[in-house]
């Protein structure tokens, strides 16, 4: 049976990677030592607690936020690629010993680069637009020593034949104006998304790298064009990003990507074997099996481990405001101190996040037969194709408008008046009102995105009853209040600033202190003789 060419291209890409994974004879690595990595590594894990974000994210997350730091701290003109890539490595974030020390000058460079557009960047504009965009550059910039640090060469070929795949299934209908180009970076940002739940700074260094094919080595004075007009191409990347059909077109890359996931599995254990393989359709399932059951069980892993992170991050938060304004307050000011109440908002909360994260339904046999069909069709040269129809959402007349408007507050209202009543007859005080019905929207955000992860291996649509509608109308405002909040979080978390700058800082040197001491000590025994 003929394998289609997407399937062959990324055959070769997994060799390809394969042969970029081995060790270079000769390669001097980085290593740090053992006991200042043990204390730089527990730090970490508290701070995963406090700061928790989901798996595939964290070690991104990490460079960012170290990357931010030290360009905060440095001294004009300092090279500080070396102490960067040892902290990531005492951050349990990259094995000792394993990466290059000819990545010094690489990352360096890759720094050098941006620090150049930001300083080079225009600065007639306000503090604050200039504060978004030395955020958004840096964050851009991790992406980019990421994929340095570690080969992406493999997910950049599942990408991509995803993406040529769903491109080519996908019609506009009802005169939906979309261009080639557009629809191709549109499903290529969905796919993204959907396949590897990419962030939008990664995505973001993808658009770069489509806009300028040689981003990694350009000279100073393309880098100079570059920097007059980066707000433009900020607000472009921006724009691509936000498009209006940006949350269709991943809704149905979300639908579909497990049989691509599992392909992309099989052919990385042995990218020399998939062609006999894919000989024997019955082999062929069985392999997929196995590589499903596998992901399953590392899907179900991830899960519980958001289960107890999110639910201990919830618990801890909510005991530090508890303790810190609720009961100082009820206590001093209103002088309405109930222990109930303040025992009630400390446990629901986590036991909510518990809940919502833990009765997740993962996969069925029935949804495992859709994706062996779905990964007979893209693994073998056929013109069967999977059409998707998709168009612009349809303008609503101004009375539909009103009343889709008017239901949607009508929502809002039922809900947050009938969490308020029920608090009310609990005596809580009006500031541990409103903190708990802060908090229950975050939870109920957060807890809807992991449950979404959790299905990440369902596909096709899933089909909805009306008690789930009934259930969607009464939780959305919930959802989109929780949603509003998290990224005022994310932005103005006073934990996390205080993480950084006040803690952070004097720990790192105190580690650097450690290793710099052993060293010391065993330089001066290797002295005795």
């Amino acid at each position: 049976m003929e394998l289609s060419q997407g399937i062959k291209k990324l055959i070769e890409q997994h060799k390809l990677w394969k042969q970029e994974a081995e060790p270079k004879q000769g390669d001097t690595t980085i290593a740090v030592d053992e006991v200042a990595a043990r204390v730089a590594s527990f730090y970490e894990k508290i701070r995963g607690v406090v700061d928790w974000r989901e798996e595939h994210l964290l070690r991104k997350t990490a460079i960012e936020r170290i990357l931010k730091r030290r360009v905060f701290t440095r001294n004009q003109g300092e090279d500080f690629a070396e102490p960067f890539l040892q902290e990531l490595i005492r951050g349990g974030h990259f094995p000792n010993n394993t990466i290059p020390a000819r990545k010094i000058p690489e990352i360096q460079q890759i720094i050098a680069k941006y620090l150049f557009l930001l300083e080079h960047a225009p600065q007639d504009a306000s503090s604050r637009i200039l504060a978004r965009l030395h955020d958004w550059l840096l964050g851009i910039a991790a992406a980019e020593i990421e994929e340095t640090l570690i080969s992406s060469r493999r997910e950049r070929a599942l990408i991509d034949f995803m993406t040529e795949s769903v491109e080519q299934d996908i019609v506009m209908k009802n005169g939906t104006a979309l261009s080639a180009e557009d629809k191709h970076i549109q499903v290529y940002v969905a796919v993204q998304r959907a396949l590897f739940k990419l962030d939008d700074a990664t995505i973001s260094y993808h658009l770069f790298e489509k806009l300028y094919p040689f981003w990694q080595n350009q000279d100073q004075e393309t880098l100079g064009a570059i920097a007059e007009k980066i707000r433009v191409l900020q607000e472009k990347i921006r724009g691509i990003l936000a498009h209006p059909l940006a949350e269709k077109l991943y809704q149905l890359a979300e639908r579909y990507d497990t049989p691509y996931l599992l392909v992309g599995d099989i052919i990385m254990e042995n990218p020399d074997n998939f062609f006999e393989l894919a000989q024997d359709p019955i082999k062929l399932e069985a392999a997929m099996k196995e590589a499903y059951i596998v992901r399953l069980g590392k899907l179900r892993g991830k899960m519980h481990r958001a289960a107890l992170y999110g639910t201990i991050s919830v618990f801890l938060s909510k005991m530090l405001i508890a303790f810190a304004a609720e009961v100082p307050f009820d206590k001093y000011v209103t002088h309405e101190f109930n222990a109930r109440a303040i025992g009630i908002s400390v446990v629901v909360p986590p036991l909510l996040m518990l809940l919502l994260v833990t009765s997740i339904s993962t996969s069925s046999e029935e949804n495992f037969q859709k994706v062996m069909l779905e990964v007979m069709r893209v693994t073998y040269a056929t013109d069967k194709r999977n059409i998707h129809e998709l168009a612009s959402p349809k303008k609503k007349g101004v009375i539909m408008n009103a009343v889709i408007y008017a239901m949607y507050l009508a929502s809002f209202i039922l809900s947050f008046g009938f969490l308020y009543l029920i608090l009310k007859s609990f005596q809580f005080s009006a500031l541990s009102s409103i903190v708990f019905l802060l908090f229950i929207s975050l939870i109920t955000f957060g807890g809807t995105r992991i449950r979404q992860r959790g299905a990440e291996l369902l596909i096709g649509e899933q089909k909805q009853g009306f008690l789930y509608s009934i259930f969607d109308f009464f939780t959305l405002p919930l959802i989109e209040v929780g949603r509003w909040l998290s990224r005022q979080v994310a932005r103005y978390n006073i934990l996390v600033v205080l993480l950084n700058f006040l803690i952070e800082i004097p720990f790192q040197i105190f580690v650097e202190f450690i290793e710099h001491w052993r060293s010391f000590l065993k330089e001066k025994k290797e002295e005795v003789h």
